[in-house]
């Protein structure tokens, strides 16, 4: 078994050598061979990591056999992140340990905790959705506009354009091939700031 050990430390005056030393011994007394990944100064709110991602890497290329971590935040902060690496490596059939948590994915009980890691993170979406729901709906009735505000573009400024292809005299005017179209077929457009460059390409 080839077991990648993954540390972190936040900031470049900690140093790993406590959580690596303690994966080490995990490692050894389970007879595992180790390949250690260590991000140094690096936030665990980041989802992208430079040793992270290659030990993800090597994961994804049958590399490794399990991930071992000293605590479940030196993996991640995010309970989002948690569950989809979690579920990745699951995928991949990778088995992961987390030593001061007692997880091990390899175990029926480690299983159940990650169901429960994912039945929190979804709950967590739908509070997020629900919070951003109430707030639209609470602004709407208060009167507040919502979206950019609209406005117009003078007959003028399509007619000093209206001899160049759709593309350019969208890029001319600032505004998507859509908005030039219209005018051209006889409809004043109302633009928003939404409209623009949408179909410049």
């Amino acid at each position: 078994m080839k077991a990648g050990i993954y540390a972190r430390v936040s900031t470049l005056d900690q140093q790993p050598e406590n959580q690596l030393a303690e994966l080490r011994r995990y490692v050894a007394a389970r007879g595992w061979e180790a390949v250690e990944y260590t991000d140094h100064g690096v936030s665990g709110s980041r989802e992208s990591r430079p040793a992270l991602d290659r030990m993800l890497k090597d994961a994804r290329r049958r590399r490794l056999d399990v991930v071992v971590v000293w605590r479940l935040d030196r993996l991640g902060r995010s309970l989002r992140h948690l569950v989809v690496t979690l579920a990745e490596l699951d995928q991949l059939q990778v088995g992961f340990v987390s030593i001061n948590e007692g997880i091990d994915l390899g175990t029926p009980a480690g299983r159940l905790q990650m169901h429960i890691l994912a039945a929190i993170a979804e709950f967590e979406r739908a509070r997020i959705v629900e919070r951003v729901r109430a707030g639209l709906a609470r602004a709407r009735a208060q009167g507040t506009r919502l979206g950019r505000k609209p406005f117009e573009i003078a007959d003028e400024r399509f007619e000093a354009v209206s001899h160049l292809s759709l593309r350019e005299a969208a890029r001319q005017l600032g505004v998507s091939k859509g908005v030039v179209q219209r005018w051209r077929v006889g409809r004043r457009p109302l633009c928003t700031d939404s409209t623009f460059a949408s179909d410049a390409a």
